[in-house]
């Protein structure tokens, strides 16, 4: 017999075509006690079924509106690939989605992930998910599935991609944003950790032109000893718990609630994402001079010289959320706010309409921000 022929009866498996089924079923087992410490009423989480399954009535919903959302982390993820630091960039999947959610007044339920990867490396996806799960414990919502894809071919070796998927809940009676917004309302701002999960295509073009090293000393770090990498890796914030609670104890998102609005500042930053929440007929004023920016986005904008109209449009500068309340229950929220570990700032206030349109919302249904001042820098 000839070697063509003996290579012709020979049997090609799956594992010679790149897909290595034993090391996914290795990578369930291993993730199954994470996804089990994120439980919670509705979810008893036990991985390996065709389908998550989530009991809404266990949760004390009297008449729920289903809210879902998706997204993944963009380029940050370019970071955690090249730099081998992948035990944060699942928090950032799921503050993504989650704090996409609370913003309409949504408890986040349950969360699905997303993992794709050219070879499966078993202890790296158990690091990803890790984070994952330490979000959804961060969020309050279960992690009941998810699923792993194997792609060689599709993906380079050492390369993965992440997505995720959550859904949430809130009362018919109490989704926001509200329609009573009006003139003299002011906006009050939550910080943000840095850069957040946005914008790092210009990242990453800004640390190329620096000629910085992603093991170099962070010329933006708080602290001396953090390296490029660990600062532009820090997680998005997750706002749900410090959000979900002043909602409660100020009167809730219905019409007696001190809360009319949220707005979760990612890409677009604070120009084109807070007028998602304004009606036709206000727009926000924000003075730039009410909160400093941290040292990052000053180092953004020094390396790329980037105008400040460029940064507001780009990155959250600062502030990853924004809440629209009354001014008569303003310091109401901030006092609830502070209670629950936030350091809340009044960054702005509803103004009539600026004469300029936004595309916000699309269809120029939207009218553009007015920023009074100059960006701040720590």
């Amino acid at each position: 017999m000839s070697a063509a022929d003996e290579n012709s009866q020979k049997s090609i498996s799956y594992a010679d075509a790149g897909v290595d089924i034993d090391a996914g079923n290795a990578l369930v087992a291993a993730i199954k006690p994470l996804a089990r410490a994120t439980s919670r009423p509705g979810a008893d989480v036990d991985l390996g079924g065709f389908g998550g399954l989530f009991d809404l009535k266990r949760t004390g919903f009297r008449d729920p509106i289903l809210v879902a959302a998706n997204d993944g982390v963009g380029t940050k993820l370019k970071i955690a690939i090249d730099t081998g630091r992948h035990a944060t960039i699942g928090i950032d999947l799921v503050a993504m989605c989650v704090n996409d959610l609370v913003v309409q007044g949504a408890e986040p339920l349950f969360f699905i992930d997303y993992f794709a990867v050219g070879k499966l490396d078993v202890a790296v996806a158990r690091e990803v998910i890790a984070g994952v799960a330490d979000g959804c414990r961060d969020a309050g919502c279960a992690l009941i599935g998810g699923e792993t894809a194997e792609m060689p071919g599709v993906y380079k070796s050492g390369d993965y991609d992440l997505a995720g998927f959550s859904v949430g809940a809130v009362e018919r009676d109490e989704i926001l944003p509200r329609a009573d917004i009006g003139v003299g309302d002011v906006l009050i701002g939550l910080k943000s950790s840095g850069v957040h999960s946005n914008g790092y295509s210009l990242v990453r073009k800004l640390v190329e032109h620096a000629k910085l090293g992603w093991d170099a000393p962070a010329p933006f770090a708080n602290s001396q000893n953090q390296s490029v990498a660990e600062a532009l890796l820090t997680p998005t914030r997750i706002y749900v718990k410090p959000l979900l609670s002043a909602i409660r104890a100020t009167g809730g998102s219905g019409s007696k609630g001190a809360i009319k609005a949220l707005s979760h500042i990612t890409g677009g930053g604070l120009s084109e994402n807070v007028p998602r929440v304004m009606p036709k007929d206000v727009a926000a004023r924000i003075d730039l001079s009410s909160f400093v920016s941290p040292p990052v986005f000053e180092w953004l904008a020094k390396t790329g010289n980037i105008a400040d109209a460029e940064l507001l449009r780009t990155f959250n500068c600062g502030i990853g959320m924004v809440a629209v309340v009354s001014k008569s229950r303003a310091d109401e929220v901030i006092t609830e706010l502070r209670s629950a570990g936030e350091d809340p700032i009044i960054i702005g206030d509803v103004i009539p309409p600026t004469g300029e349109k936004s595309d916000a919302k699309g269809k120029g249904e939207a009218w553009a921000v007015k920023f009074d001042g100059k960006l701040r820098f720590s």
